[in-house]
This record gives structure tokens, sequence and C-alpha cells, in this order.
């Protein structure tokens, strides 16, 4: 007979539990903070219900209240150095961690609050309501508050789509030889999300210093959580990952305050990640200033039986057994917290004209500048000022594409120790399945990171790191076609993080793409991206085409402060072309496109691999092509100049690509190209892509659905006769 061996996870799980001795044992003075900051942010929170019930919050308003007591517990056990992000849920908080910066000694609703104080709750407020002193000047409202100097690196409307971007702190903190830790608030719906377990599983193959904080309202929407998992308590997520867990009851404020110095322990001993599930309640529905009962997913019953268990209540009342707080003075605390939430709103409201008693509007001066929409989408490249651009003295050989690639990021991992890159295998296998990181790993062991297969996670990580601003991330997609996997960290985070947060901070990261189209890999490991990243707002994207450009355009993109996607055609790797004997620390400048060859009856816009074909081509045809080649292709860096004074010439335009037409880059050129110089087109632009369906295994199907030199030269054909 079969014989049945228990096993048991190698990572503790343990339920912490709170009695009257611990309460009497706890430090008044820290007592007393948690009372203040819950008062506070308890009265904040029913004031951007009253101006949402008012029609004064644009947007959705997620109420904190009745969780206040999982983030005041859990922040007042880190250090100042520490950084967190949240959920869209996160008023409470980022405004725990922000007073905590403000006030780390705490402070005396029953007094005068200290003007920084004043200053953080104003700011926050205007945030909400999308005015211009909020902290991302309006931008960001309710779901995205964001004060870095504070440690608040960010609440996310995404859900689980901020739990990697933590993961990206911790390494950082940890590669810069501190003991910080961050801290990723999110929800029990984000619990079941894909990203959320990538996370786990790479905090702790890496032993990163991060907790994941899980406040369990019970809730996702609508659905409460026995519906939707098997195991409800859901901190039995992270012993299954190696991850040491606690579960406390996120009503008991001290419970989760001692829960988190212990995890916080953990952590900075390097012990790896920490998991904290707090069992806790929202007392209004998703959005809005109404109970879950009104909506009828939930009880009135359970509603007050929750209420019962108020934090704020449970503070204030073993303070009175304590005899550190009367009611008077929890009174005259409880006026003092809504008379600053009213002193704020003078600043950003006045009455209505001609509306109802107590009808109030935002004062006017308080809006954005309608001019301030775009601001901010990329930057405005100051980082080149003094870059020591490509000059005709640089001496060239034949150099063998794929070692310009290792080549050029040995060098800059060298000259600058803030690169780290990371990827599927590029730390074996000599370099990757290409050989772009060769010798790395040997050279710079702590920077090369192999990571496991899950592109959400790594990639949502290295965009941490790239927040963080202490160093550089090169991410390595082994196929383009992998963007998909990582969607939401590309575009919803990566990408619009400097815009969405104010404009202001940079995002430095480097993504390499490798374009696989011909290979035989098909549908799912064949496409070329470019015209999905040319319509994402804030990325901008280089395509070189011969190993001088590489260098030059990769150097450029690690200076870059926003985020760059370099591609990659696996039809170069094992290509030759003109390389730098031995400089690669020139850049190519942002937004200057090549001219490769001089004509005058057609101009042939190319990139990548199909530079070369184009060029072919017209050697073939005979047909007076002037070839460009575009090197970037984001919108903001295209090189209208260039492309003016050709097309200005030869008045006509063909467009060359490689991929499919449903995903074209070519597509989107077209259309700008016949909005700027309608004019000076003599007959329709033309193009020449792949066909609609991606690209097969077998090999006569794939040739039959990408474009190459035969493409283009019966193009170029075709406009020779007309």
């Amino acid at each position: 007979m079969a014989e049945h061996r228990a096993l048991h996870p190698g990572a503790a799980w343990t339920e912490l539990v709170v009695t009257d001795a611990d309460w009497d044992a706890a430090d008044p003075g820290l007592l007393a903070t948690m009372f203040h900051q819950l008062t506070l942010i308890r009265a904040f929170e029913e004031f951007v219900l009253e101006l949402a019930g008012a029609g004064l919050v644009h947007g959705p308003a997620h109420s904190s209240i009745g969780q206040e007591g999982g983030a005041v517990g859990s922040v007042l056990a880190l250090a100042p150095g520490d950084q967190i992000n949240g959920s869209h849920r996160g008023h409470h908080q980022f405004l725990a961690k922000a007073l905590q910066h403000v006030a780390p000694k705490g402070f005396d609703l029953t007094a005068e609050l200290p003007e920084e104080v004043r200053t953080l709750l104003l700011r926050t407020l205007a945030e909400i309501c999308g005015l211009a002193r909020g902290f991302s000047h309006g931008r960001g409202g309710s779901m995205h508050l964001q004060w870095m100097e504070a440690g608040a690196m960010g609440t996310n409307a995404i859900v689980g789509g901020g739990v990697p971007l933590a993961a990206g702190y911790a390494w950082a903190s940890r590669q810069a030889g501190t003991d910080a830790v961050a801290v990723t608030y999110f929800g029990d719906g984000a619990a079941n999300i894909g990203s959320t377990l990538e996370t786990f599983n790479l905090a702790a193959a890496w032993r990163l210093p991060v907790c994941f904080f899980l406040e369990n309202n019970q809730y996702a929407v609508s659905t409460s959580v026995r519906e939707a998992t098997g195991e409800p308590r859901l901190s039995a997520r992270g012993p299954g990952f190696g991850i040491a867990s606690w579960r406390v009851d996120g009503m008991d404020p001290l419970a989760v305050h001692l829960a988190m110095r212990e995890a916080t322990a953990h952590m900075r001993d390097g012990d790896g990640p920490a998991l904290i599930e707090a069992d806790t309640y929202r007392y209004f529905h998703q959005n809005g200033p109404f109970p879950g009962s009104a909506f009828r997913y939930r009880t009135r019953s359970e509603e007050d039986e929750w209420r019962k268990r108020d934090p704020v209540d449970r503070v204030a009342g073993h303070l009175i057994r304590r005899g550190l707080l009367t009611p008077e003075a929890r009174e005259a605390a409880d006026a003092g917290a809504k008379e600053a939430m009213a002193a704020a709103g003078r600043v950003l409201f006045e009455p209505m004209p001609g509306g109802k008693p107590g009808e109030r509007r935002i004062k006017p001066g308080e809006w954005p500048d309608p001019a301030f929409v775009n601001v901010g989408v990329r930057g405005d490249l100051g980082e080149f000022a003094g870059a020591r651009l490509a000059a005709d003295d640089i001496a060239v050989q034949d150099t063998k594409f794929i070692d310009a690639v290792a080549e050029v990021m040995r060098r800059r991992m060298t000259a600058d120790d803030r690169i780290v890159v990371l990827g599927e295998d590029v730390h074996r296998l000599n370099g990757g399945t290409n050989g772009a990181t060769k010798d790395l790993k040997d050279a710079f062991p702590d920077r090369v990171l192999g990571t496991p297969i899950s592109e959400n996670a790594f990639t949502g990580l290295a965009g941490g790191i790239a927040l963080d601003g202490r160093f550089r991330p090169v991410v390595e997609f082994m196929y383009a076609d992998f963007m998909w996997v990582a969607a939401d960290q590309l575009f919803n985070q990566i990408g619009k993080a400097r815009h969405m947060f104010g404009g202001d901070g940079p995002v430095p990261l480097v993504l390499r793409s490798k374009v696989a189209t011909g290979t035989g890999y098909g549908s799912q490991h064949s496409m070329d991206p470019a015209g999905v990243y040319a319509t994402a707002p804030g990325w901008r994207i280089v395509a070189p085409s011969t190993p001088f450009d590489y260098v030059g355009l990769m150097n450029a993109a690690l200076r870059c402060e926003d985020p760059v996607v370099v591609l990659e055609h696996v039809d170069l790797y094992q290509s030759t072309g003109p390389g730098p004997v031995d400089d690669y620390d020139y850049c190519l400048p942002v937004g200057r496109a090549a001219v490769r060859r001089s004509g005058s009856a057609v101009t042939v816009v190319a990139y990548l691999s199909m530079v070369a074909e184009s060029l072919a081509a017209t050697e073939e045809t005979g047909v007076d092509a002037e070839v460009i080649d575009l090197r970037w292709l984001d919108r903001a860096s295209v090189d209208w100049e260039t492309l003016g004074s050709s097309i200005r010439k030869t008045n006509r335009v063909l467009i060359v690509e490689q991929g499919a037409s449903g995903t074209s880059y070519g597509g989107w050129l077209a259309d700008e190209i016949q909005r700027r110089l309608f004019d000076w087109l003599d007959a329709p632009i033309q193009r020449v892509t792949g066909g609609e369906a991606s690209p097969s295994i077998s090999k006569v199907l794939e040739r039959a659905a990408i474009a190459r030199h035969d493409e283009i030269a019966t193009a170029l054909r075709q406009i020779g006769e007309a």
C-alpha cells in the first residue's frame, strides 16, 4: 500500500493576535500617533466622499473608510528610507506614509497642525479633485497619488499593477547597499492576478526585501472572497512560494503594527520577502458614498458587525482605558480633524455664484492650464547636453552586428555601474539565445540577472528600478511578441508613468526586443512591434540597421531619461557591416534619420533589415530611389526635416516594412506624411507590408505572409512605370 507522507511548507505561516496585555505594553507615544493619524485620515476620507456626493470629484472616489488601521499600523513600523506603493483604494496608504515623512514625531489634532501637515492635506485633496496644486498637477487624481520624496512611489489604478514595481524598489535598495524595504499594498482581488503571483515567485527566488501587504476587505467590487477562491485565507499563498506570511486582524492597528515589525526584521535580516494579510472591511461600496448593502451584495447586519470593530474606535478605546485620552479630548481631536479638512476646502472651493445655500464650486484659478495637457509625455532631452555625438573621424571596420550588441553593453556597464541587464537566459548560453550578452555575466555577476519566465514580473521589476532612479535597467525580451504578456507593465505603467504623475519624473529604462520574422517560429514569435509602440504614449523607439548605428543608438538609449525600446532584427545579427574599431562611446542624436542612397524618383522609407532589402531592390530595378533609414520611429523623434526635404524633391513615397499589415508602423507614418506634406505629393503614398495574418510555421506560408526584397522591387517597378 502506498505510503503518504505529510509535506510542510518551508516558510512560516503565522496568525498574530494581540490581547489587552499587548495594548497595555504599547508605547503611549505610538498609540497617540496612531490615534491622531487614524482620526485625520478618517476625516479626510469623509470629506472626499462629501465632495464626491456634491459632484466636486471628477472620476472615482475609492474610500478607505474602515481600512485605515492597516495602513497606519504598518507604516508606523517602517523607517524613513523605506518605500511603498499602493492600490486604486490608496488614500490611506499614501497619507500614512506622507504623514510619517512630514511629522515623524507625530502631531496633535487638538492644537494647531504643523504647516507641513496642512500642506499635505491640501495638495492631496487638490490632486484627488484634479487641480493644479496637486502632487501630479491634477493628472493622477484619486487613484494615482505619488510623492517620491516621502517614499510614496505611487498608487495604481490597475489591480495588481503596482506589485512588480515594488519588487524593483526592493532590488534597488538592496543593490545600493541599504537595509531599506519596500511595501506594496493590494487587495483581495489582486491576490488572483498573474502579475502578483509572478512577483511572489520572483521576489522569493531573489530573496528581495519586499512586503506584500494584502488588504483583504472581503470583496472585489461586489464579488466576495469566498466566491472567488477555494482558500479564502489569502495569506496561504505565501508559503507556497517560500514567503514567510502573517495573518492579522486588519481592524486592529496594533496587531498590524506588530506583524509589520516582525516582517521588517525578517526582511532586513536578508531572509527574503514577507506577506501580511490584514482582514479588514471597506464600509462603503467600491466607489462613492453608499454602503455595499445599497447594491444588495452585502447585508446591513454584516456591515454593522464590522463597524463594531472600527479601528479608530479601538485605538481610542484603549487610550481611554489606559487613562491616556479623555472622551472630551477625543471629541476635540475629531473636531480638529474636521476643521483641518474644512480649511483645505476653503482654499480650493467657493460658493457657487447664484447657487443654492451650501452649493460650492472649484475656484477657477485652481484648475490646471489646458495647455499642460501633453507636457511631460516624455522628457525634453536635456540629458543630451554635452553628449558626444558621432563624427566622421571614428575609425570603422567590418563588424558582426551581434558583436556590436554585446560590446557596446560591455563598454557601458564598465563605465556606468548603474546599468543592470535582466531577462530570460541572459546569464547563460554564452550570451543568451543570440549572444547579445556574451561574457557579461562573468564581468558583472551582480548586474546580469537571469529571470524566471515571467515577463510581467521582471518587466515591472525593471520599471520599479527605473522609477526608483538609482539604477538603469536594460530588459531583454527573447521575442517581441512577448510584449503582450507584459502589456500592462509596458504601456499602463512604464509608458504612462512620467506623464501620469505630473511630467517631471524620469523613467530611464531600455527594452531590447527581438524581431524574428522569417525564422520559422510562427505566429507567436514573429511580430514587428514598431506600430504598437508608436501609438503608445511615452515610449521612444530606435531601430538600428548597421553595427555602427547600433552602438550610437544604444548609447543614446542608455543616456535617455525616457523608456526606449531598441528593436533588433534576427536577420541582422549574423550580418556584417561598418562598425567602430574600438570607439564604443559615441551617441547618434535623437531624431536623426540617415539617407542611405540619394535619388530623385521616389522616397523609400525603411528601418531595420528592410533598409538593406530596399537598397538591393533599388539597384536591381534601376529606379532612382532615395532610401531613408528612419533609425528613430516614435512620434516625437521622427526626422521630419530629412523626410520633408526628400519628399519635396521626389514627390512620391514608398514606406517599406516586413511585418503584418494589422500592426503596421507604416499605416501611422503614411497618415502623418499626408497630413504634413500633402501639397508635395504627386501620387498616393505606397506601402510594402506583410499580409494580414501572422507568419505561419510552414516555410512557404511564412514567406507568403511577410515582405522582403521581391515585394519592394515589384512596388518600385510599378512606381517607375507610373
